[in-house]
């Protein structure tokens, strides 16, 4: 593969971002990261520069912002693919401050279609999520299972946005849907990993802030749900096993000849854990002392969901290589760097 295949990766500077460009780089292409520091700084833009030993080609802007696209395609190109991460995702952000979401969520995608149409690129892997399926009514989930009622504002914004994919692909577009499960975990290095701005929305990045002592306690949202100890269940999927779907979405999309494509993918490892499961993992795992507490549940939280995974196992010849353990040790691994570094 000629090592000058450019990917556009928008929200290059987030978590999961992050951890696709070190992969994208080892696997021999060129990523071109566009983000607006909204939520994340340049700690993990230096993290993996450290990692890559690469200078990274970085443009600080808003994927809503046209003139800006239009500039980071017309002086960066040709662009091959264009790997769509920049987004809002917190649930119960979202339910206070739904139209932020929806224009930001919605609006950078459009916005992105257009300035991709303008430029003729047509490949495009976009962050899609779990909770496209609302509550489903069976479990574990496959691609073919409805869409129900999004919980969540941010829920919606990732069903409509896969509706727009979906009716744009037939324009020329090939597009593949990611639709994620949990993400948790760090590089294994300890030189990138989640890096949540003010208080974390995610389990992991509370749970390791809390063993490191920079929050009082965790509280487990509910304990009185429909599952074996009452505490919602996920499918946990370590962060690197994430950025190297990525890969091969992207490999699949080249590999593939036809001019309109849609096709999703749930990436998680098929297994179901409790957040009570997640919390005593780490404290066994780890040795740290984890202070929690159950509180009432929170709104837009789904009870149970976990993936079936066989279509990207098959297809894209993915499956996860890390456990829970392993992520849960990375997580603490890197909080650890963190707080040596500050």
């Amino acid at each position: 593969m000629s090592t000058s295949k450019k990917i556009l990766v928008t929200g290059g500077a987030g978590y999961i971002g992050a951890h696709t460009v070190v992969e994208l780089i080892a696997a021999g292409y060129e990523p071109v990261i566009v983000d607006n520091l909204s939520a994340s700084d340049k700690t993990l833009l230096r993290g993996v520069q450290q990692l890559t030993g690469k200078t990274l080609n970085f443009h600080q802007g808003d994927c809503r912002d046209k003139n800006f696209l239009n500039f980071v395609f017309k002086t960066q190109g040709p662009i091959n693919c264009v790997m769509h991460f920049a987004a809002f995702k917190s649930v119960g952000e979202s339910v206070q401050k739904p139209l932020l979401y929806h224009h930001n969520n919605v609006g950078s995608v459009l916005t992105l279609l257009e300035v991709m149409s303008e430029h003729a690129v047509t490949d495009f892997v976009f962050s899609s999520s779990c909770t496209v399926y609302g509550q489903p009514d069976k479990i574990p989930v496959d691609e073919k299972a409805p869409f129900k009622r999004a919980e969540s504002p941010y829920g919606a914004t990732k069903q409509l946005c896969e509706r727009i994919l979906e009716d744009v692909h037939t324009t020329g577009f090939r597009i593949i849907s990611l639709r994620y499960f949990n993400p948790i975990g760090a590089h294994p290095s300890g030189l990138i990993g989640e890096l949540p701005i003010g208080i974390p929305n995610n389990l992991v990045p509370f749970i390791t802030q809390t063993a490191a002592g920079l929050r009082k306690k965790l509280t487990v949202f509910g304990n009185n749900y429909n599952t074996p100890d009452g505490s919602c269940i996920r499918d946990f999927i370590h962060v690197g096993d994430l950025a190297d779907v990525h890969v091969k979405a992207l490999a699949y999309l080249e590999k593939d000849t036809r001019k309109n494509v849609y096709d999703v993918f749930n990436v998680g490892t098929g297994k179901g854990a409790s957040v009570l499961e997640l919390v005593n993992l780490f404290i066994r795992t780890t040795g740290a002392p984890l202070p929690f507490v159950i509180g009432p549940r929170r709104p837009g939280d789904v009870e149970k969901v976990y993936a079936d995974p066989t279509r990207v196992n098959t297809v894209l010849r993915w499956s996860s290589r890390y456990s829970m353990e392993d992520a849960l040790k990375h997580a603490w691994a890197w909080e650890q760097k963190l707080h040596k570094s500050h």
